[in-house]
């Protein structure tokens, strides 16, 4: 039997659930899949007009960085925007993950334009992101902007991996699905600048370039993150490491930006810590809800605090930011990684449900990131094509059905909702919920 085009695998999705925007369709399968670049549509690099890929935490590509060829030399762009087209598409922003093999190919067409390619039929127009003013100022020690702070979803989130690699390390501890540790690794063997610990000085006057240049105030939040602390960096605790630089950005910009922080799910007095240094959002995120999945796929998470004690201490942080401020990530698709991931998508899209409603009863949101399959990482490496996009598109459908069902709305700090409205790019799910403005965090 002849396997289908991948268009009309697309078009077929988009028949089946035309309650999802066809603009999610395509974003979920260039997020699980990724997208190729012809060289004239590459970033040209640091000092170009392009604002380039930043390698922000993990690689999120589908080859390695000496597998890139020209893409590695010549950055691609941090994301692109999607509108018009075949599908007539919305404004749309996707995460860039290169594949060089992806059926999906970002280049000029005749006119110089540049068009996101799909079987060789032009379905779109892309538009890049513009160089910030920001980047092109240095530190006093001469680093970038962005490689201390750089910025995501088209310069609304401020992304600060302060820790750039993780405690959690080697095949028994680390998440199966993770690459960060091999992205400082591949960074640093291709003698690019990539921090370890970034001081919390340098934080701060990268900060101070952002909000000198950024006029139009499009920088709205910033995130603190980085690997798992099990013990102590700089002589400091998570909390404490982590919460130090809230405390720090803060003093300095009171309330200029919504603070976020992704670290485990912490004692209930470890939690207090960060609210007491500022922090406005919380996101202890539980990777899979799946029990066997957790276990096998985040052993160092299972080892050293387990699965029912994550969950509860996810809860009782609600305490402390208040259930809307606690927003735990998960990564959509790893429920069907193989060896021991659902082999249907009904059995997978099942399982996440079931978490969706357990978090979602007590006014929890939770939020996904789409699982990119990275070549170094084991579960990518058994899976290198990833989940099927029926679950992607199917889990957005659950996701939306779910949040109405409790009368939740969209959670804050992720700009607004809506699809052409939407600025989160490494998931559709802000693109696929009902249009409204951006959330603000509650005191």
């Amino acid at each position: 039997m002849e396997s289908l085009s991948r268009t009309a695998v697309v078009e077929d999705l988009m028949e089946r659930f035309p309650h999802v925007p066809r603009e999610a369709v395509i974003k979920e399968d260039l997020l699980r899949g990724g997208m190729a670049f012809d060289e004239s549509a590459l970033s040209g690099g640091d000092d170009g007009d392009v604002k380039p890929k930043s390698y922000f935490i993990f690689s999120f590509d589908h080859r390695t960085l000496p597998e890139l060829g020209a893409a590695a030399l010549n950055r691609p762009p941090e994301e692109i925007v999607l509108t018009g087209g075949a599908y007539d598409m919305r404004r749309t922003v996707v995460s860039v993950r290169v594949n060089p093999d992806s059926p999906y190919r970002v280049r000029a067409g005749e006119d110089g334009s540049l068009g996101l390619y799909l079987d060789g039929v032009r379905i779109a127009d892309v538009g890049l992101p513009p160089m910030p003013d920001y980047y092109r100022h240095k530190l006093s020690n001469g680093k970038s902007v962005m490689e201390v702070a750089p910025t995501i979803q088209w310069g609304y989130l401020i992304y600060l991996t302060v820790f750039r690699v993780c405690q959690y390390f080697g095949h028994k501890e680390e998440c199966q699905y993770c690459d960060i540790n091999h992205n400082w690794r591949q960074h640093k063997a291709a003698g690019r600048p990539y921090t370890g610990v970034k001081p919390s000085d340098e934080i701060l006057e990268a900060l101070q370039i952002i909000d000198r240049y950024d006029t139009a105030r499009t920088s709205t939040a910033y995130t603190l993150t980085g690997g798992a602390i099990t013990s102590h960096v700089g002589g400091k605790d998570e909390a404490d490491f982590y919460g130090s630089y809230a405390k720090a950005i803060e003093e300095m910009f009171p309330e200029r930006w919504i603070g976020k922080v992704v670290a485990q799910a912490l004692p209930l007095d470890d939690v207090k810590r960060f609210h007491d240094y500022g922090v406005k959002i919380y996101h202890p995120n539980f990777e899979v809800w799946d029990k066997k999945l957790f276990e096998l796929y985040c052993p160092g998470k299972e080892r050293y605090v387990g699965r029912a004690e994550w969950h509860k201490r996810i809860l009782d942080s609600t305490e402390v930011f208040g259930a809307e401020n606690v927003i735990p990530n998960f990564v959509a698709g790893v429920e069907m990684a193989q060896p021991h991931g659902f082999t249907t998508v009904d059995e997978a899209i099942a399982s996440t449900e079931e978490g969706l409603n357990f978090f979602m009863s007590h006014g929890v949101v939770p939020r996904f990131t789409t699982w990119c399959p990275e070549p170094t990482t084991p579960l990518g490496k058994a899976n290198p094509a990833g989940a099927p996009l029926e679950y992607h598109i199917r889990l957005l459908e659950t996701y939306r059905a779910t949040l109405e069902k409790h009368g939740l709305s969209s959670p804050p700090g992720y700009g607004p909702a809506g699809p052409g409205r939407a600025v989160f790019s490494v998931s559709s799910f802000m693109d696929s919920l009902a249009p409204n403005e951006e959330a603000a965090p509650a005191v």
